[in-house]
């Protein structure tokens, strides 16, 4: 007969890592990540994950280049060079008195 698991075993079974990623360093490098991860109340291998993969999700949001084809660039500049007009709640603020000319 099969044991019905917690809800708190469940989400620890989902969250159970499989992977291992190996680094090689230098002392140096090391002991600098020991320090941040112990000022941070941090496992040194929680430190370098938490840390490479905040890293990792700033270079794919911050990537500058992307590639279209010929039709979808033609929408894009279409898009860029379409005029846009403001919205309604910032011609209302434009209109209002400030407060300094009350």
């Amino acid at each position: 007969m099969a044991r019905a698991e917690s809800p708190g075993q469940e989400r620890r079974a989902a969250a159970r890592k499989d992977d291992v990623i190996q680094v090689r360093a230098m002392a140096s490098t090391k002991a600098l990540l020991i320090r941040a991860a112990a000022m941070r109340g941090q496992k040194l291998s929680e430190f370098m994950l938490e840390s490479a993969r905040r890293e990792a999700e700033n270079a794919l949001l911050d990537q500058r280049s992307f590639f279209l084809d010929d039709e979808c660039h033609a929408a894009f500049v279409a898009m860029l060079d379409a005029p846009s007009a403001p919205p309604e709640k910032l011609k209302e603020l434009m209109r209002r008195k400030p407060a300094w000319d009350r």
